[in-house]
Formats: structure tokens, sequence, C-alpha cells
């Protein structure tokens, strides 16, 4: 069964793989906007720019405040902090691998080397 960290990490995974909600995160990273300068920017229709926010924000990527009556959307670090983490555990294994393949690389070196000092 699949842990609760794993699920937010998949929600999170999931609502980023769609290019147009990437590319509003993106532009998020320079900070909050209103769904009205998102569309433009991204040279979508509001609609779809609204589309697109609600799926972030039900993810849990965004937080959004009022100002009278427009939506200003800005990014939430958690998730982000939460997939660099669950990340970190795979560089941490694929470094222990490369250092492994670093040691065996080292000694068949050796091994061709003393093979060529024998020949001569």
């Amino acid at each position: 069964m699949a842990s609760k960290k794993s699920e937010i990490h998949l929600r999170t995974l999931t609502a980023l793989a769609e290019p147009n909600r990437k590319q509003i995160v993106d532009l998020l990273r320079e900070g909050p906007l209103t769904v009205g300068e998102i569309a433009e920017r991204l040279g979508l229709r509001q609609p779809q720019a609204s589309k697109h926010l609600k799926l972030l924000n039900e993810s849990g990527i965004l937080n959004v405040t009022a100002d009278a009556n427009r939506r200003i959307y800005g990014l939430r670090a958690e998730p982000f902090i939460g997939l660099n983490e669950w990340l970190s555990s795979f560089r941490k294994v694929m470094e222990e691998r490369f250092d492994k393949l670093d040691d065996y690389l080292e000694k068949i070196q050796k091994i061709e080397k003393n093979k060529n000092r024998s020949k001569r």
C-alpha cells in the first residue's frame, strides 16, 4: 500500500506532467499572479487557465488569496520540498551505484595495464 507521502508526490508529479500546468508553475516561480495575468502571458483563454489553476490548487501546489474580486495564485513550497526529499533518496542510491561502477572500472583498467606490461 502506498504511503501518504508517496500519494502526495504522485499528485504533484501528475499535476506537473501537463505542459500548460508546468508553464504556470514556471511563471509563478517569479511571484504570485492573477488568472488574467497567467492567461495573457501563456496565450491561453481565461477558462483554460482557470481549469489548470484549479487542478494545481487541488493537488496542493498553489495557494490562493482573494483580493476584492481577484484571485491571486502563488506557489506553496511544501510539495516541492517533499519532491526534493523524495528525489534525494534516489540520488543517494544512484551515487552509490556510480561509485561501485567507478571502482569496478578502475579494477579492470589495472588488470588491462598489468596485461599490457606482461606482454612487453
